[in-house]
Order: structure tokens, then C-alpha cells, then sequence
């Protein structure tokens, strides 16, 4: 039988070297890998665990109109003179139901209703000029506006937002309403609500998590049961 030896090369002559120096070379290897492994399985879990904010999501919801933001809505309607301004100018300033989105027409039973929601309140309670238009009927109608501007941006830890456990978001933006009371072609009665300047935070925390669903749905089926 013949046995071939590989002759040793400069590297090999050299690590012996050390070894023999006392330098442990041969453990550093798989130390060095140990380490790769649990940086490279630790790094993305911190990440996760910490939070990232890119990974939560934001949802913007804008009703359409010919209006950039409140302020602008609001100044048209400033330029509206009840008694004095007539159907032709409302429409020139933006109030147009049949030229911009999101607006109602209303008959004079909807805008009774606009101002008679609560029982207790009577009709000779109201502004004199509403009642004499209501006292028109048919001639008496409408004008509503809905308006809003709102974005709904999720913050806080990315991996309980995910998972469900806690859920933390941040609303901003406006909203507006606007009511045109009209006699004819005449306008004779405005009224305006919103909140300018939207900013609300909402923590929902759910301890089961992404269970929470099911939860709910075995308790629902248990009271049915018994």
C-alpha cells in the first residue's frame, strides 16, 4: 500500500507556528461564525421589536370639493349675505350642488328636519326667517355641504401593531358643514359647524392580540350554547 503525505504549505508552517506559540488559531474560526449567526438572527427581531415606523401604515381620507383646506370654505361662506345674496351667487362662490361634489339638495320637509331633530324643540322657536320659509313649502329649500380632510397616521412599536396587541394612531386634519336656507332664488338663513383643527390619539390595546377575534367568537357561540 502506498501512502501519499501533502507537503506543508508556508500557511500551514506558519499557523503551526503559533499554535505551538500558544495562539489559538484553530478556535477562532468558529467562534467568529458563532457570533455571524446570532448578530445575523438578533439584528432583525431588534428591529422588529424596537418599532419601525415605516412598517405602519397611513390612510388619508379627503372629500372632494372646491376647497383646499377650511379656511377657503369658510371665507366663501363669509361672503354670503343672507337676505341679499341670491342662487346665482351661491353657485358663483362654490355652493353649487350641480358643479361640486358632495353637496345635498334639500326639499323643505329636509330642511324642517334639519332643525326639528329634537322633540322639545318647537317651531315658533325658530329664526324668523326659517319659519317664513318653511311657511313657503315648495318655494323653501336647501343647500348642504359635508366637508373633511382627515389622515390617519399608526405610531408606536411596529411588531404589537402588527400582532395586534396595541395598536396606537394619530388623527389629523378638519371638517366642515355648511347649511344654505333658501326662499326662491333667495338666500335667507346660513349655519356653519366643524372642527377646524382635528387632532386625535386613540390607543387600543387587545391582550390575546391577533386571538382577540376568536376570543369574542367562542364567547358568542358559548352564550348561545347555554
Amino acid at each position: 500500500m502506498v501512502c501519499s503525505f501533502r507537503k506543508p504549505s508556508g500557511t500551514d508552517r506558519y499557523l503551526g507556528a503559533l499554535v505551538a506559540r500558544g495562539f489559538p488559531v484553530q478556535e477562532r474560526a468558529p467562534k467568529m461564525k458563532n457570533k455571524l449567526l446570532v448578530l445575523g438572527l438578533t439584528t432583525p427581531l431588534t428591529v422588529l421589536f424596537t418599532g419601525c415606523a415605516t412598517l405602519l401604515t397611513t390612510s388619508d381620507t379627503q372629500t372632494k370639493s372646491a376647497w383646499n383646506s377650511i379656511d377657503e370654505a369658510q371665507r366663501a361662506f363669509g361672503d354670503i349675505a343672507p337676505g341679499e345674496s341670491t342662487l346665482s351667487e351661491l353657485k358663483c362662490l362654490g355652493f353649487d350642488p350641480y358643479a361640486s361634489p358632495n353637496f345635498k339638495v334639500l326639499n323643505y320637509l329636509d330642511v324642517m328636519d334639519r332643525f326639528l331633530m329634537n322633540p322639545s324643540i318647537k317651531r315658533n322657536e325658530l329664526p324668523a326667517e326659517v319659519q317664513d320659509a318653511l311657511a313657503a313649502r315648495e318655494e323653501c329649500h336647501g343647500y348642504e355641504v359635508d366637508l373633511s380632510n382627515i389622515r390617519n397616521k399608526r405610531y408606536g412599536n411596529a411588531f404589537l401593531d402588527i400582532t395586534g396587541f396595541r395598536r396606537k394612531t394619530r388623527e389629523t386634519g378638519w371638517r366642515y358643514k355648511a347649511l344654505f336656507v333658501l326662499k326662491g332664488d333667495v338666500v335667507v338663513y346660513k349655519l356653519w359647524s366643524g372642527e377646524p383643527n382635528v387632532e386625535k390619539y386613540v390607543d387600543t390595546k387587545r391582550p390575546l392580540g391577533p386571538f382577540q377575534e376568536l376570543d369574542h367568537a367562542l364567547t358568542g357561540m358559548a352564550s348561545h350554547i347555554y
